[in-house]
């Protein structure tokens, strides 16, 4: 008797013990679900890119996430971001550069043309950064997909000069103005335009900074040979860029294949010490090569081997 009471005591209170697990369960495996739903749409959201000011007024490259349907919409994210306000969800040493309280008054597309009109606070800037303003909004707008061409007006009149400025501006805008324009040529003859991206350390992260070079080329160099030779022997005057490339990188050779993949060859010094090819390597050459290059993949090769394929769209 005293057996069976016992047995019956320990069924019960497994039971029990089997009742309340599942209860506790049931919404812990809901709330998962909720977590990996969330999850995938996060990563579903499209990655651009903006241009924001550095405490050396440099233009940075910052991500931003555009999770608009329509193109006019993502538009007006990327003005927003560009636009001075009371909060900044940037680290403290990138600035937006539109002047507080701009009013985005119309966005209009026209295939791969946009037309943006601002109220007359945009004029508002100082004459220093009036250039490195106009450079903000083309290059920042012209990430994204298909826009290659940007009209800027203020109160429905096309600008016709930089703000506070008498240099004329020409519209249609395009990439063609520069980013971080550095003159370092010696005469008029032989100049070539390049853009190159160097690296800046901000709160524990590395950043990439476009810096337009124009230099003279009397030898007649691809732009891919300048790119390697600028970041592994140039000497960077400003303290806060740094060139991520082992100075004993070399370009052994370059193809491009159907006007759209482009090979790069090189040593094994593209290697860090311990023979990996590292994150912040590939991104300053691939931004660079993007930049100056129309293709669309890159094939690194290290001593005639394939290490990496980098595609623009994977770097947006």
């Amino acid at each position: 008797m005293l057996r069976k009471k016992a047995l019956r005591k320990i069924f019960i209170t497994t039971m029990s013990l089997f009742i309340i697990m599942t209860i506790y369960l049931i919404p812990l495996t809901e709330k998962t679900l909720e977590t990996n739903l969330e999850f995938e749409y996060i990563t579903d959201l499209a990655n651009s890119s903006i241009y924001l000011l550095d405490d050396n007024n440099y233009l940075v490259k910052t991500k931003v996430l555009l999770d608009n349907e329509k193109i006019e919409d993502n538009i007006k994210s990327i003005i927003n971001n560009l636009t001075i306000t009371n909060e900044s969800k940037f680290p403290d040493q990138l600035k937006a550069i539109i002047p507080k309280n701009t009013k985005l008054k119309t966005i209009t597309v026209d295939n791969d043309l946009v037309t943006l009109d601002f109220s007359k606070e945009l004029l508002n800037i100082d004459e220093g950064l009036s250039v490195k303003l106009i450079e903000a909004i083309v290059y920042s707008i012209t990430e994204l997909d298909n826009i290659t061409k940007v009209n800027i007006e203020v109160d429905s009149l096309p600008l016709e000069t930089y703000p506070n400025s008498n240099k004329k501006i020409t519209l249609p805008l395009t990439r063609d103005i520069g980013i971080n324009n550095e003159y370092t040529y010696n005469t008029l003859d032989n100049i070539t335009k390049v853009v190159i991206f160097y690296g800046e350390d901000i709160d524990e992260d590395i950043y990439y900074v476009p810096v337009t070079k124009y230099i003279n080329n009397n030898d007649n160099k691809d732009k891919i040979d300048i790119i390697v030779e600028e970041l592994t022997t140039s000497y960077i005057y400003e303290d806060n860029l740094r060139s991520i490339l082992n100075e004993n990188v070399e370009l052994i050779d370059k193809e491009i294949v159907d006007s759209d993949l482009f090979i790069l060859n090189f040593n094994s010094a593209l290697f860090d010490s311990t023979s990996i090819l590292k994150e912040e390597v590939l991104y300053t050459l691939s931004y660079s090569v993007f930049a100056n290059y129309d293709v669309n993949t890159i094939s690194f090769e290290v001593d005639n081997k394939e290490i990496k394929t980098i595609t623009k769209s994977s770097l947006n």
